[in-house]
C-alpha cells in the first residue's frame, strides 16, 4: 500500500491491520542469545547506516533472539541490568515485534515474545510502503506507569532517551550483521495505537523496521 492511500485512509479512519500470515501462537520461545563473535564495535560504527529496501523473508530465529536482545535484553542477570540505561532503572520503554504472524511483545525477563494481537499490524507502523512487507517492525512504546519516580515532566524525554539507545543498538546489530534497518517517526499515532491496544499510559515513541538486505542492493 502506498504513502498516498495509508494518509487517505488514516484520514477516514480506515487504517486497519491485516488478517495474519501463517501460523500464530501465544508465545515464541527464542534460543538464548548468542553473545560470541561479531563485528568490532569501530567496524559496525563504520558500517552503521540507514536502509529502506528489505528483503521479505523471516529473520532466523537465532538473528531474531539476538537482535532484540541486542535491543533491550538482560546482560546482567544478578541485577536484572539490561543493554540499554533507563532513568532510575524504570525499564519504561516497551518493545513491540510486528511481524505477519502477530504483534509481539518482548519480555526480556523470559527471553520471548508473547502474542499481545492476533493480527497482522505492519502496514499500520508507518506511512512509508516499505513496513507493510518488511518481516519486522519493532515499535517502541513508552509505558509512563513505570516512571512514578521520575518527574511527569521529564518522563518523555528520558523515555526517548532509552528509545534510542534502543534503536542504536539495533543498528550496530544490523551492520554487524549485514542487515537493512532503518528508524522512523512517521505514523499515524491514533491508527496505531488502536491497533495495538495501548492504553492512556503508554505512548508511542519511534518505529524500526528490519530485514535481509534487498538483493539489488546487497549485490
Amino acid at each position: 500500500m502506498n504513502t498516498l492511500t495509508k494518509l487517505a485512509l488514516g484520514l477516514m479512519g480506515q487504517l486497519k491491520p491485516l488478517p495474519v500470515v501463517g501460523d500464530t501462537a501465544a508465545q515464541l520461545n527464542l534460543p538464548p542469545p548468542s553473545l560470541t563473535g561479531g563485528m568490532p564495535l569501530i567496524a559496525a560504527l563504520a558500517g552503521r547506516q540507514s536502509r529502506r529496501e528489505f528483503a521479505p523473508e523471516p529473520l532466523p530465529l537465532q538473528q531474531l533472539s539476538d537482535l532484540l536482545w541486542a535491543a533491550a535484553g538482560i546482560n546482567r542477570h544478578d541485577v536484572g541490568g539490561r543493554t540499554v540505561p533507563s532513568a532510575m532503572n524504570s525499564q519504561e520503554v516497551l518493545l513491540y515485534a510486528a511481524m505477519p504472524q502477530g504483534l509481539f511483545l518482548y519480555d526480556p525477563v523470559a527471553h520471548q515474545l508473547r502474542l499481545i494481537v492476533a493480527s497482522d499490524v505492519r502496514r499500520v507502523t508507518g506511512q512509508q510502503d516499505f513496513v507493510d512487507s518488511a518481516p519486522l517492525d519493532l515499535v517502541f512504546v513508552a509505558d509512563h506507569a513505570r516512571m512514578t519516580l521520575v518527574p511527569a515532566a521529564q518522563r518523555e524525554a528520558y523515555a526517548y532517551a532509552m528509545a534510542g539507545a534502543m534503536a542504536q543498538n539495533v543498528y550496530l546489530y544490523c551492520a554487524s550483521e549485514g542487515l537493512a534497518t532503518v528508524i522512523r517517526a512517521w505514523f499515524d499515532r491514533h491508527a496505531l495505537s488502536q491497533a495495538m491496544g495501548l492504553n492512556a499510559d503508554q505512548q508511542l515513541l519511534l518505529s524500526q523496521t528490519v530485514g535481509a538486505i534487498k538483493a539489488a542492493q546487497a549485490a
